[in-house]
């Protein structure tokens, strides 16, 4: 009976997780005037609405700007503030399309193109609109996706994502860039000549890790590499005045998650500059107020901040910081700025607050929406802990379980975020695999943001290169150590579960210690030398081990689970996507056969069609009521028996 009644409980909260307002973006007009997002539909993951509000009228309602499509996303508002491009699929489910909406009438559709689309851009003078265009793809949008079955020639076609030109009056389509590269990300010169790219020669999905920063003539399709990095780029943005082209490098595991280095390069090609190189913090996006000025949104301490650059003197100010996960570039951008370099919308959230679109003045923001004001926090309070180790200073976050009261002791899970180039932030559970929903069933919930994490500069980034598992696990432990020495937290029933690297650190973490009693490993790692000739992303490899497996399998071979699995004693629940590319159900079938002929508490779950992001609303359900299932039956055991 007790068992039947927690499983209710487990699918009420994560029934009012799914009811919970969501938005996917946000985009402000150049003029200020309005702001509009995207809002994803609670009853699918591949349903979302556009509204549009004109925020600064009083008594103003938001409006739906639509085509018909039960998927609407990719908001470009035009240079005149009066047009707002967008992507819809009203014609086709697997077809998206380019339309433009005025600020009264009916959207009209711009395309009628076959293949991948994706980020729609107005040029400078607001008569044609660009768009990256993966003619006859059947699929797109990176390596989180589902890929398709691998059967007959592998790799006999790439499908390159290239830049392409949409006329606003007439719907005329220009594919520009060379169709031997694979666009990543793009943005026009100031006289709308040109564009700034990073590219390289495909497949897209795998060799974003080597891209180039290259100019690309509008007229000719002529593509000039004018930056080879060392590292990866992101957010190319040209300067108003055309001379320069500003990007962030950085050691990066997955294109969309950015920090780095900021740094500019002149637009015909010459010495790139560093910009922020010791700053103790990791730049994710930038624009440019003025040719001396650039804005940048960072990574820093577990929290974002907002900043101006002056690039004359280099001095850097921090305009806004704070314990919320502000994400600019990259997938989902909640952070948008005006052309007056001063008004913006954001999409503010952290545990407490639910999230609701807001604007105004950094800092000085007002709320717009109140569409999720009936929903309550899951967990009780969060703390924000510092720790040093080996001569680190690490960061941290310690969410208190809802029912806390002081003289109990309670479990704990520890939850290590993907990456390893990522950071754990403040943010509203929604969906997918979020273990701080954890806090509303009676766990304390660690999340640290160990070496090879953003937030404290590139120097700690790279702290984990020729080492994945070593430094980041001694960090972990230690914070460990130090939440045990300050919260009643029972050491004898601690957790621990992440996916991707999480769900390798999960997997590695089990077998260099017996001090967790239950673990979940998402999309796992169990063997570096079989997963760099299984999974379709081995570029992302490289920066962090050096050389291929080929080459020196030894510093693979010392960071894989599978070497020291007979000292595994932890029961271990993995879970995986049927169709994951970037860790393959292959690695997560050999850690758990393992297991099982060892003898150790084991179940293996394969969600079927999924890639690495799960995209259904009930496997993603199933998931973590699995999730929350596995450690309530392994944690939640009165203490003393």
């Amino acid at each position: 009976m007790r068992r039947l009644f927690l499983a209710w409980l487990v699918l009420a909260s994560l029934d009012a997780q799914t009811k919970v307002r969501q938005f996917e973006e946000v985009a402000i007009s150049p003029d200020g005037n309005r702001i509009a997002w995207v809002e994803k539909a609670s009853e699918s993951a591949e349903g979302s609405a556009i509204f549009v509000l004109e925020w600064r009228a009083a008594a103003a309602a938001p409006r739906r700007i639509t085509a018909g499509g039960p998927r609407e996303t990719n908001l470009a508002w035009a240079p005149d503030s009066r047009r707002l491009a967008f992507l819809s699929n009203a014609e086709s489910k697997k077809q998206p399309q380019v339309y433009v909406a005025p600020l009264a009438g009916t959207p009209r559709k711009l395309t009628g193109l076959t293949g991948f689309l994706t980020r729609p851009r107005w040029s400078p003078d607001g008569a044609r609109l660009a768009v990256l265009f993966a003619e006859n793809a059947p699929s797109g949008g990176g390596p989180l996706e589902a890929i398709p079955a691998p059967t007959g020639v592998i790799e006999e076609q790439v499908f390159n994502q290239r830049l392409a030109t949409v006329e606003s009056a007439s719907g005329k389509v220009r594919q520009v860039s060379p169709p031997e590269l694979h666009v990543y990300d793009y943005d026009w010169s100031p006289d709308g000549r040109s564009f700034a790219a990073i590219a390289a020669p495909g497949p897209g999905d795998n060799n974003w890790w080597i891209a180039q920063l290259y100019t690309v003539a509008i007229d000719s399709g002529k593509a000039q590499s004018i930056y080879r990095p060392s590292l990866q780029l992101a957010i190319p943005r040209w300067s108003p005045d055309g001379g320069v082209i500003s990007f962030i490098e950085g050691i990066m595991s997955d294109e969309g998650f950015h920090g780095g280095d900021l740094r500019t390069i002149p637009a015909a090609g010459g010495e790139a500059r560093n910009h922020t190189a010791g700053r103790k913090s990791s730049p994710n996006w930038m624009t440019w107020l003025s040719p001396g000025k650039i804005l940048l949104t960072e990574h820093v301490d577990g929290g974002s901040a907002i900043s101006t650059l002056e690039l004359a003197g280099g001095r850097i100010e921090t305009i806004w910081k704070g314990d919320e996960d502000l994400h600019a570039g990259g997938h989902r951008a909640n952070f948008a700025l005006a052309r007056d370099g001063e008004t913006s919308a954001v999409v503010r959230q952290s545990w407490q607050l639910a999230p609701e679109v807001w604007a105004g003045t950094a800092g000085q923001w007002r709320q717009l929406t109140h569409f999720n004001r009936a929903r309550k926090p899951a967990s009780g309070k969060a703390v924000s802990l510092q720790w040093s180790n080996e001569g680190h200073q690490i960061q941290g976050w310690l969410l208190y379980p809802s029912d806390f009261a002081p003289g109990r002791r309670y479990p704990m899970v520890v939850s290590v975020h993907g990456g390893p180039s990522n950071v754990k932030k403040p943010s509203w559970p929604v969906e997918g695999f979020d273990l701080s929903v954890l806090a509303g069933h009676g766990f304390f919930v660690f999340f640290p943001n160990p070496r090879g994490s953003y937030g404290r500069g590139e120097d700690f980034t790279r702290a984990n290169v020729k080492d994945i598992g070593g430094g980041d696990l001694r960090d972990i432990l230690a914070g460990v150590d130090h939440v045990l020495r300050s919260t009643p937290v029972d050491e004898q029933r601690l957790g621990i579960g992440g996916w991707s690297y999480g769900g390798y650190m999960t997997m590695w973490a089990v077998t260099q210690t017996n001090r967790f009693r239950a673990a979940v490993a998402g999309a796992g790692i169990a063997n570096w030398e079989s997963y760099y000739g299984q999974n379709s992303i081995d570029q992302w490899m490289l920066p962090f081990f050096g050389k291929s497996v080929y080459d020196d399998p030894a510093v693979y071979a010392k960071s894989s689970p599978i070497r020291f699995i007979k000292q595994v004693k932890t029961p271990t629940l993995v879970v995986v996507g049927e169709r994951d590319g970037e860790c393959p159900p292959a690695q997560s079938f050999e850690f758990w056969h393992a297991l099982k002929t060892l003898g150790v508490s084991t179940q293996l779950v394969v969600y079927p069609g999924e890639g690495h992001a799960f995209r259904s609303v009930e496997h993603q359900r199933d998931l973590m009521r699995r999730t929350v299932g596995w450690l309530e039956q392994n944690l939640k055991r009165e203490e003393g028996r």
